[in-house]
């Protein structure tokens, strides 16, 4: 009875994540057409599936607005076939392009973050938000968005309502570098290798990286993995930091307050909050592609299934861009996410032009 239980359990689950699935599915066909389209009337895709996925998952989400019954579809859409992608995307990295990345990368990259989070901090106090809500901007810009959010909340003590105008801010912004760091790479005459590290740099999620990159070609794709997955990497040690400086913040902090999202409670903050299972499984993929592990035939499958389930993806993403976040929230904090964002991008510019890569 309690297998026939479970199995009951495991079928429900499953029937509910059918609407929102096709309706991203739904998305994500309109755009493939949509960009073959422009291939036979132009001779190019001036926009890719990936970024017509994410407008038209937004201007679905602007003009209607899904009921319950939608939502597990696609948050599974959004989160798990994303972190999928990213494990198959491992297949195409192997310990020879980290090798030649080189340690002054890796260097580079953890003072971009240290930096970073200084400089978005210091302009979010200058702009008068609260201590922790600085440091929840600063954090979720300069690492990882929504899940650096998610961790270092619990940590510092922030408030509920700071926690959800954060990750709100990650979802309309994000998607805004996604759609716009292409135009950014191609007016600076970025190749393929410095726009890869300056995606990986600067936008918020592993698989948004992906979408970034798309447009410069595999080796930017890969460039950009390599470079965000170190990023996100940090993580861990900035939380061991974060709980060391939070007493020192002031105020008092909202530990009793329900959070809007899922955030485990202070100083219960476990090992797979901090490397999700995803970075696992891409590492392990490409240690097996490093020892020639993984047959040459499913390399080209598994890099089109990649391909295929990130504009997935971006079109549940797309779907769950909340435009009216930023009304909400105000200008100081739009304008420290802002100036946050473009300090980012200039340190990150700085360094991609420091160590020379081409």
């Amino acid at each position: 009875m309690a297998v026939l239980h479970l199995v009951h359990r495991s079928y429900a689950g499953s029937r509910s994540l059918v609407p929102g699935l096709l309706l991203c599915l739904g998305i994500t066909g309109t755009a493939m057409a949509l960009e073959q389209v422009e291939r036979m009337v132009w001779g190019r895709a001036w926009l890719e599936s990936l970024v017509l996925a994410i407008l038209l998952g937004a201007l679905v989400r602007t003009v209607w607005t899904p009921q319950r019954r939608w939502f597990p579809g696609i948050a599974f859409s959004a989160k798990v076939l994303l972190e999928i992608a990213v494990v198959l995307l491992g297949a195409s990295v192997s310990a020879a392009m980290i090798a030649a990345a080189g340690w002054g990368l890796m260097a580079g990259i953890a003072a971009t973050v240290v930096l970073a989070i200084g400089t978005s901090y210091a302009i979010g106090r200058m702009l008068r938000l609260p201590p922790r809500m600085a440091l929840l901007v600063a954090c979720g810009n300069s690492i990882c968005g929504n899940s650096a959010i998610a961790a270092v909340a619990p940590v510092i003590g922030a408030d509920g309502d700071d926690v959800a105008a954060s990750i709100g801010f990650t979802a309309i912004f994000g998607v805004a570098v996604v759609l716009g760091l292409p135009v950014l790479g191609a007016a600076l005459g970025l190749d393929g290798l410095q726009y890869g590290a300056l995606a990986g740099l600067t936008v918020y999620a592993v698989p948004q990286v992906i979408a970034a990159a798309a447009p410069m070609g595999a080796v930017a794709v890969q460039m950009g993995a390599l470079v965000k997955l170190v990023r996100v990497l940090m993580l861990g040690p900035v939380c061991v930091v974060m709980a060391l400086i939070a007493p020192g913040l002031g105020g008092t902090p909202a530990q009793s307050e329900p959070y809007r999202v899922p955030v485990p409670a202070r100083s219960h903050v476990r090992l797979h909050h901090l490397v999700p299972w995803f970075i696992v499984g891409f590492l392990a993929l490409v240690g097996l592609r490093s020892f020639d592990a993984v047959p040459h035939d499913l390399l080209a499958p598994m890099g089109q299934l990649a391909s295929f389930l990130t504009v997935v993806s971006m079109a549940a993403l797309g779907l769950g861009v909340e435009v009216r976040t930023i009304a909400r929230a105000g200008g100081r904090v739009t304008m420290a996410v802002v100036l946050s964002l473009l300090a980012l991008g200039t340190i990150s510019l700085g360094l991609i032009h420091l160590l020379h890569l081409a």
